[in-house]
């Protein structure tokens, strides 16, 4: 490859999928990242994750190689492939022919929603296991928007996402996508997008505990009491059903029910428990009603609360009663080009529960926040193997002290990551995948959540070194020895390429076009799975359109396939084919809503923060990326700092755990409100860099035995503390 030679690929790093232009040198290091200018959809936007892609790339502490860890000593020493796969063929389906499929779990982390392999295979190693106890992001995340869609729509990937390049007032909470770059709603340049709102007229107004940089650009910011969404929320419905604003423009059940469960939740009452005032909240819903095109959107920091799904269905209520959802400008569905998994029957949650605190089962997953009861409780189906797939739950899941406990007495725990980190110490076996270059991507999950239709491949930048496998092969090659089945790849057809065939001819044959295997492209088996998937797809060539893979690859780029267009009632999967606006789990839940209301307020709560420069816990590592404003300290009000006589550091307790931690007074906060930021917390770490800056862990504060109950979701927002001078 000659020096300098400037290559084309999407950014992984985030959920705003940027184009970026990158320069090799001659040695395949990465020399230089800008955005890509002729990027359809990014238009060249690049924030400092993506500039910094080389750094990350080249880091000195990166995995190149297998390793497998002495239990009796601790260390570590590098292996082959062939070694550490033969490894765990031994060793885990011995484990599983004692104890049983139940005994063992798979954890996948978030950067799994960036990859090819994450979308087209982790699914096959899922079910190697053969286990129920499957463990994610999600329900640290995002399980109540897609609890909440799931039984509005009858899919949980059928998301509304603001229509940001149309709408005239965009009501916002709990987000912060300045510093998030958006999140389940795939908006690169989101900071040019809401500027652009404005200058074109419209509204935006931001509802936090902080005044966050988002907020900050707002034309209005309104303080809320941490945990209080569905309250505000509620008291806007009520307002809208009061004075007969509603607008309902899509077939829908359960209006009554729903101006039932808002008739309590009066502007006055919801006031005094958000401490948004009772004019504001009615003026509020009246702005929204009068808009030409608005939209509400809520994200993580009302997620992660204690009724998060309550919260993410009333924001979908609100776009319905005000006549937005489906509509340009208002909230809108996007139309991923690949095809993706065709729902047949509504969603439901609770198929299964957790088998100590019986906490329901939602799109396949138990919640994190019960994972180290299902280790550490002796029993029946008690977990003694785990896998994790780049994730990092020590310290971005509830509890995690008693994860990293739990995860030090497993009989045995396998690790798909290209870090020693603080989960990943605890592995028998850590199996690397390669450079981020050496990788295709296409953003299977991230462009549903689209507020523009796009699709974009990238091919490997970079051909994989010799010995090395691809993250691809890891995962198959891992699936056959979960499994006990023979891992190496023999004779003329490789096991990815076996996998991919049973998969095509599935596809095909549930099309009812086998003949057509043949007109597939692509370099290799995987490429003629995303051909297929863009085929099938509803731009695709086999479906009326003209999209494939060739189209993709004349176009590196990308390709624009227009704004979102009105989905519905064609996308509904809800058993009576109309917007369900009162889910029975939903508005059962309510009354816990309305108990909370008399319990007492305590006198200070902790809320998570996003940093720009940061992505959960993976980029402490990198140098440019750990300045500035990244750092881990306690926003706090200078009045409370008074109050309690703080120095320069202060200790915070909850009911789980205590830090000492260093303050930050400021102003943009609320009084009794204090803020830690995510991902923190590496002072055992071997990564230098992350060591060097580790801050402290905010999940040693988390209680992990409260979780909002309709998605299992864990609490991270309104966490009851104490503070403390040291």
């Amino acid at each position: 490859m000659s020096s300098g030679r400037n290559l084309l690929r999407t950014c992984p790093l985030c959920e705003a999928v940027c184009g970026l232009e990158i320069t090799l040198d001659a040695d395949d290091r990465v020399l230089s990242v800008r955005g890509d200018k002729s990027d359809p959809f990014s238009k060249g936007f690049l924030c400092p994750k993506g500039a910094s892609l080389g750094r990350l790339d080249d880091d000195p502490d990166r995995l190149t190689a297998p390793v497998i860890r002495d239990r009796a000593t601790g260390q570590r020493r590098t292996v082959s492939w062939d070694e550490a796969l033969d490894y765990i063929a031994e060793r885990f389906p011995a484990l599983v022919a004692e104890h049983g499929a139940q005994a063992t779990a798979m954890y996948v982390g978030n950067p799994n929603a960036h990859t090819v392999s994450g979308t087209l295979y982790l699914p096959m190693l899922i079910r190697s296991l053969g286990t129920k106890n499957l463990f994610s992001a999600s329900t640290a995340d995002q399980m109540p928007k897609q609890v909440a869609s799931g039984l509005m729509f009858g899919d949980p990937l059928t998301v509304a996402v603001p229509d940001l390049d149309r709408t005239g007032y965009l009501l916002m909470l709990g987000a912060n996508p300045l510093e998030s770059n958006g999140s389940l709603c795939t908006a690169p340049d989101f900071p040019g997008r809401l500027s652009a709102l404005r200058k074109r007229g419209g509204r935006l107004v931001v509802v936090d505990p902080r005044v966050t940089r988002t907020a900050k650009l707002a034309d209005e910011h309104l303080f809320i009491r941490p945990g209080s969404d569905a309250y505000l929320l509620f008291g806007l419905v009520h307002t809208l059903f009061a004075e007969n604003l509603t607008e309902v423009r899509l077939p829908v059940d359960g209006l009554d029910e729903v101006r039932a469960a808002a008739a309590d939740f009066t502007p006055q009452v919801v006031a005094a428990r958000t401490g948004v005032p009772a004019e504001t909240v009615v003026r509020i819903a009246r702005e929204l009603a009068a808009a030409p095109a608005a939209a509400v959107y809520a994200r993580i920091g009302t997620c992660t609360a204690e009724f998060g799904t309550l919260t993410q269905w009333l924001v979908d209520v609100l776009n319905v009663l005000t006549g937005n959802l489906d509509r340009p400008g208002g909230a809108m569905f996007a139309n991923a080009a690949a095809l993706g998994i065709v729902r047949s029957k509504p969603f439901r949650t609770g198929r299964w529960s957790s088998r100590v605190r019986g906490l329901p089962e939602a799109m396949g997953e138990l919640p994190v926040a019960t994972l180290a009861d299902e280790i550490r409780t002796p029993g029946a189906g008690q977990i003694r193997a785990l896998v994790t797939v780049a994730g990092n739950p020590v310290l971005s899941a509830p509890g995690g002290a008693r994860l990293d406990e739990a995860f030090a007495g497993l009989d045995f725990m396998v690790s798909v990551d290209r870090y020693v980190n603080e989960t990943t110490r605890h592995a028998d076996v850590i199996l690397p995948p390669p450079r981020i270059v050496e990788a295709p991507h296409y953003d299977f999950a991230l462009l549903q959540f689209a507020v523009r239709n796009y699709a974009r491949y990238s091919p490997p930048l970079v051909t994989l070194q010799d010995g090395r496998l691809s993250e691809i092969e890891i995962l198959v090659r891992l699936a056959a020895a979960l499994s006990g089945r023979e891992h190496r790849d023999t004779g003329e057809q490789s096991r990815v390429a076996a996998v991919d065939e049973l998969v095509i001819a599935g596809m095909l044959h549930k099309a009812g076009i086998p003949e057509r295997r043949e007109e597939l492209i692509g370099e290799n088996s995987t490429e003629q799975r995303i051909d297929l998937m863009l085929r099938l797809g509803p731009y695709g060539e086999w479906n009326g359109g003209t999209l494939n893979l060739r189209t993709l690859l004349d176009n590196p780029h990308g390709v624009d396939l227009g704004p979102l267009t009105s989905r519905l009632p064609e996308a509904l999967r809800t058993a009576s084919g109309k917007v369900d606006l009162a889910p029975a789990q939903l508005i059962g839940d309510v009354d816990r809503l309305r108990a909370a209301t008399a319990v007492e307020a305590p006198e200070f709560v902790l809320i998570g923060r996003r940093h720009l420069r940061s992505n959960n816990s993976w980029l402490h590592n990198v140098p440019t990326l750990v300045s500035g404003t990244n750092k881990c300290t306690l926003q706090i009000h200078p009045a409370d700092v008074d109050r309690l006589g703080l120095g320069e550091q202060a200790i915070v307790s909850s009911a789980v755990g205590t830090v000492t931690v260093p303050l930050e007074p400021t102003e943009t906060i609320m009084p009794g409100v204090v803020s830690l930021p995510h991902g923190w917390g590496h002072g055992d770490s071997p990564q230098a860099v992350a060591q060097a800056h580790a801050g402290v862990n905010a999940n040693a504060l988390t209680d992990d035995s409260v979780v909002d109950m309709p998605s299992g979701n864990a609490v991270f927002n309104g966490v009851p503390v104490t503070v403390r001078p040291v």
